[in-house]
């Protein structure tokens, strides 16, 4: 009895297993290579590669949401706003107290009749490193900067630190082991004490918009 194509394709002959082995050989081969590649390039391993992927989707993921806030308070969504920021949301103010625009806006005591108190914020740049969100922005105008760094756990805003009319630099403290942020005032002194410790300051993000407000501005260093 002729066997046709289907039964022939049936009765193919099993994988040999040293073909399988062959297989798996090149496999682990290209994983050992693109090891070796990654460790000689950037100092770090398949999972670190794979880690430092997950940390930049998870950021761009918190810029997403801190991005959705600007919008809500822009267009005074004030249910959009409850959905994105913790009812027990941490707030830290730096700069004069009549630019405390945010916080009457998240609050509500802010309205488009309040000539003076109204503010838009229209950010113009956005870093994100982590949890940590920064956005910056100025208004020509009225002589104002302000950088907000917001942290955002699970895809919910629980804490924002906000900068008026202040020059923020953004360091990553070595050895720190810490996932909150602090505040260090910019002195000579502090750098100095930090280096002492045996702590490595490496700057990441700096503020670029406080030197068009036409004044001289305190400086704060925000470390995470």
């Amino acid at each position: 009895m002729s066997t046709t194509p289907t039964a022939a394709a049936e009765k193919q002959t099993p994988s040999h297993p040293l073909h399988i082995s062959l297989a798996k050989h090149i496999s682990l081969s290209a994983l050992y290579l693109l090891s070796f590649i990654s460790s000689r390039l950037f100092g770090l391993s398949v999972p670190e590669l794979a880690n430092q992927e997950i940390i930049l989707e998870e950021a761009e993921s918190n810029k997403g949401v801190v991005l959705a806030l600007y919008e809500a308070l822009s267009s005074r969504d004030v249910d959009t706003v409850h959905r994105l920021v913790a009812h027990d949301l941490e707030w830290w103010f730096h700069g004069p107290p009549s630019l405390q625009f945010l916080m009457r806006l998240l609050t509500g005591a802010s309205s488009d009749a309040d000539s003076d108190d109204s503010f838009v914020f229209v950010p113009q740049s956005f870093a994100a490193f982590g949890s940590v969100v920064l956005a910056e922005g100025c208004d020509h105008r009225r002589s104002i900067s302000w950088v907000h760094a917001w942290t955002v756990t699970d895809g919910i805003i629980t804490q924002v630190r906000e900068y008026l009319n202040t020059s923020v630099t953004v360091t990553r403290v070595g050895n720190s082991g810490q996932s909150s942020s602090s505040d260090i005032a910019s002195s000579s002194s502090s750098l100095i004490s930090s280096a002492s410790s045996g702590h490595h300051c490496q700057s990441v993000w700096e503020s670029s918009l406080s030197n068009l407000v036409g004044k001289s501005v305190p400086g704060l260093v925000l470390a995470l």
